[in-house]
């Protein structure tokens, strides 16, 4: 589709509040680009439909939900609201990091056509010049690209997807401040765990633990071994660790797991197209800054402080939590349950010591009926009763 550089234009201006002038970055979409995008994705869509038509590859890589996923995240591009508004949200996930912001959003000045934010004046991570000029710890700079990233998609399920050094600044402060947020990436909690867990899988050499999540992420069918898969998992694994810092590589990683995926009959995720190719891409930045960087010795800390907060004793505990709430919701109306069952216990005294009667067919029917309730008040009763169990458990064992 149209590249990212070809849908805007950036210029420099200037606004004037309660009598100063202050620098902003105001950003254009160019006139007819929506036009352009939608006939690119037409011959996009066409050749993946043909492609998947006549090709069993093609349907297992699934090329049309793949163009499909590009194509919301260009689209997205051509509304400069819905930047702003992904700026406003990595903004207030990343208000303490004390690597990495962003530009302020200028909210008056922002339409559909235009986007109005701060101007940055730092060192473009590109202008090798002038980060050697300022004497910037280079490997440092590489340590923070990879952690933040991280960070973004782990701890926050939301990242910048193109994170490529002109879009990358270092202020004065020396955090790393990112612009353009057209393309961004989400991942939920349960893709934030999986990613987590076969990162940090690698890292130990835990190559079963690699496969197992694979298999309960349904990443591959459940009809294959999962044995076999921990062994593709090692022998990609171990040929990285066994080679110097800077031969290993998350890249090589990626290209290798793609070899196995069609031996195990793995399809395409969507989902994770723009997180794989922002690892990459990220990779490709840091290394560039330090050619020995480790790229598993950096990810460790991250990887371990979210699996730590997330999956440890506490993240535990608040998950059982999480999921007792419908069971809360039920206790906290057992109340008003119990009053209102009173008061029909005490219309039917009325009624029968006024004198109403009620036929020997509606007695056996009611208790029918009562007997049925019962039942299911003391099944209901005892699944609380067991659940409430298991949590008291779950907690003990933490």
């Amino acid at each position: 589709p149209v590249a990212a550089a070809s849908i805007a234009q950036v210029h420099r201006g200037e606004v004037l509040r309660d009598g100063i002038r202050t620098s902003v970055a105001v950003k254009v979409l160019r006139p007819n680009v929506a036009a352009r995008f939608r006939r690119d994705l037409s011959d996009f869509f066409f050749v993946a439909h043909k492609a998947e038509t006549y090709s069993a590859e093609a349907r297992r890589l699934r090329l049309i939900e793949v163009i499909n996923t590009m194509s919301r995240s260009v689209a997205m591009e051509m509304d400069l609201r819905l930047e702003a508004a992904a700026l406003s949200e990595m903004a207030e996930n990343t208000r303490d990091d004390p690597d990495f912001r962003v530009p302020t959003v200028d909210w008056d000045r922002t339409t559909h056509n235009v986007l109005t934010m701060e101007w940055i004046d730092g060192i473009a991570l590109n202008d090798h010049k002038r980060l050697a000029e300022a004497q910037v710890d280079l490997p440092d700079l590489g340590r923070k690209v990879i952690q933040s990233f991280l960070r973004h998609a782990l701890r926050d399920g939301f990242f910048h997807a193109d994170m490529h050094p002109g879009n990358l600044f270092l202020d004065d402060a020396g955090r790393l401040v990112a612009v353009d947020f057209g393309i961004m990436g989400r991942l939920g909690m349960k893709e934030r765990r999986f990613l987590a867990e076969i990162l940090l899988g690698f890292i130990t050499r835990d190559y079963r633990r690699v496969a197992e999540v694979h298999f309960e992420a349904g990443y591959v069918p459940a009809h294959h071994s999962v044995e076999n898969f921990a062994q593709a998992i090692r022998a990609i694994g171990e040929p990285i660790h066994n080679r110097t810092a800077e031969e290993i590589s998350m890249a090589r990683l990626l290209t290798l797991l793609l070899e196995v995926t069609g031996l195990f009959d793995m399809t395409t995720r969507p989902e994770l197209i723009l997180l794989q190719k922002t690892m990459v891409v990220v990779e490709g930045v840091a290394r560039g800054f330090d050619p020995k960087l480790d790229i598993w010795k950096i990810a460790d800390p991250v990887v371990r402080e979210w699996i730590e907060r997330n999956l440890g004793p506490i993240g535990r505990v608040q998950g059982a939590l999480a999921g007792t709430g419908d069971i809360a919701r039920v206790l906290m109306r057992l109340p008003e349950i119990a009053e209102r069952s009173v008061k029909v216990l005490e219309q039917l005294e009325t009624m029968t010591r006024e004198g109403i009667r009620l036929s020997p067919e509606s007695i056996a029917a009611m208790g029918r009926s009562e007997g049925r309730k019962n039942r299911w008040r003391t099944v209901a009763l005892w699944i609380i009763a067991a659940t409430f169990i298991g949590i008291l458990i779950a907690v003990r064992n933490l």
